[in-house]
């Protein structure tokens, strides 16, 4: 780095304390999404809470903690966020978050119509010699889109945020009010295959049998996906093209299986919107040319997607109706996450030319107060709208077995999905069904 740069980032650099300072009561503040939150100088301005009122955070699928929720005077602040982690769901319990329902391909969308920042701060990486930063881990999903909405930007630069290559995932010093050097580690999870579930292992075997040598996958977060994940390792010439980068991709890629070979967007490469895994992953990802990552409107195009040959997309959900309704972000009155990336791969993988899109999803959640096991597979979805077609003419499996509702018929369909539920609620959703007069 010449000694111009080294001057520029010389003048720019303040104290985590300073930056927090920067924020005046009344404005909408921007901290991050996921593994690329400013934590340093949110914990700053958590500090600050009581000469504040009024403030609103913009974030996403925040790992805990998250300190604005738990210090002095929370009431000064407020989240907005279009996907719900376990921090924005502590905030909607308490009465201190809004909520705006967005498919992650248009996140550009909720920055220019819904949260418009007054300042901006990004975890970023530590510079190269051109004086450029990555957006990191996550950032780079939308962070170029909150960059257009204000030039007042602080760069939390962090030695632990990876440097990642792609489209739209760098921002220079000079575009920058200031820096604050604060090296706070990233929130990880467990690498490596997850202790075997009976019902997991299930509705894994399932969905391998599903995917053929060549596919390019895509694989969601949980049980399900790991399994699959590590359970890929007998394919071979595979390709990814993913919402979330995960520690059983990094272990695919690292044993050749995906090599991106015949992937048609971007081929040579696995194409991220954004990674959450191991310390391991994310030192996996820098400075990593085999990978591409890009914002949700370019990752999650479902045209984009759709150029993939037998793109193969792995999600879940919460419950299906006999409608074929599929509820994915929450539950009755409860919002638990969002709208998210599903609708943008269930749509992308069936436009694809040998493509698939599974929806995998245990039978029961727990029991009911009389003992007997809670379906996922209900009646009808009468307390809250649920996710429209094609979601819910994806390829279903349960432990109980795989189909695909896209050719049947409303009767055949219900018939289909009771096949799936436990058998011990299979006589109540048969029952149901003759009096919604689908059988």
């Amino acid at each position: 780095m010449n000694q111009a740069l080294q001057e520029e980032f010389r003048a720019k650099t303040i104290s985590a304390q300073q930056a927090a300072a920067l924020v005046k009561s009344g404005q909408q503040v921007y901290l991050g999404c996921c593994t690329s939150y400013a934590r340093a100088i949110a914990d700053a301005l958590a500090a600050r809470s009581e000469e504040l009122e009024d403030v609103t955070i913009g974030c996403s699928n925040i790992i805990p903690p998250m300190t604005v929720l738990d210090c002095a005077h929370p009431q000064a602040f407020r989240i907005s966020t279009y996907f719900m982690g376990y921090e924005e769901r502590r905030a909607w319990k308490a009465g201190r978050a809004d909520f705006t329902s967005v498919h992650l391909g248009q996140v550009d969308q909720w920055c220019r119509e819904t949260f418009h920042p007054d300042l901006a701060f990004f975890d970023v990486s530590l510079p190269d010699e051109e004086g450029y930063m990555s957006f990191g881990a996550s950032g780079c999903c939308m962070h170029p889109f909150i960059q257009e909405e204000t030039d007042n930007i602080v760069l939390q630069i962090n030695r632990f945020s990876p440097y990642v290559t792609g489209q739209r995932t760098k921002i220079h010093i000079s575009q920058a009010r200031h820096v604050v050097w604060a090296d706070v580690e990233k929130e990880t999870i467990p690498g490596g295959p997850a202790e075997e579930d009976p019902i997991v292992a299930a509705m894994s075997r399932y969905l391998l049998d599903q995917i053929p040598d060549g596919a390019c996958i895509q694989l969601g977060i949980g049980g399900v996906a790991t399994a699959v994940g590590y359970g890929l390792m007998s394919k071979n010439d595979l390709g990814c093209h993913t919402e979330m980068m995960s520690d059983s991709i990094m272990a695919l890629m690292k044993a050749g299986v995906i090599n991106n070979s015949r992937p048609k967007f971007i081929p040579g490469r696995t194409v991220v919107g954004f990674a959450f895994g191991s310390r391991a992953l994310y030192e996996f990802l820098d400075h990593n040319e085999d990978l591409f990552f890009g914002p949700f409107p370019v990752v999650n195009n479902p045209v984009n997607i759709a150029q993939n040959d037998n793109m193969i997309s792995i999600n879940t959900a919460m419950s299906i109706d006999l409608f074929g309704q599929v509820a994915a972000e929450g539950m009755g009155t409860r919002q638990f996450s969002g709208t998210g990336g599903q609708g943008d791969y269930v749509r992308g993988a069936q436009l694809a030319k040998g493509g698939k899109s599974f929806l995998a999803f245990s039978s029961t959640v727990g029991v009911g107060s009389d003992g007997a096991p809670k379906s996922r597979i209900v009646p009808t979805s009468r307390r809250r709208p649920s996710s429209p077609p094609p979601v819910g003419r994806a390829v279903m499996v349960t432990e109980y077995g795989v189909v695909n509702l896209k050719p049947l018929t409303t009767r055949d369909r219900a018939r289909a999905l009771i096949d799936l539920a436990h058998p011990d609620c299979r006589g109540m959703l048969t029952a149901e069904a003759k009096k919604l007069g689908l059988l």
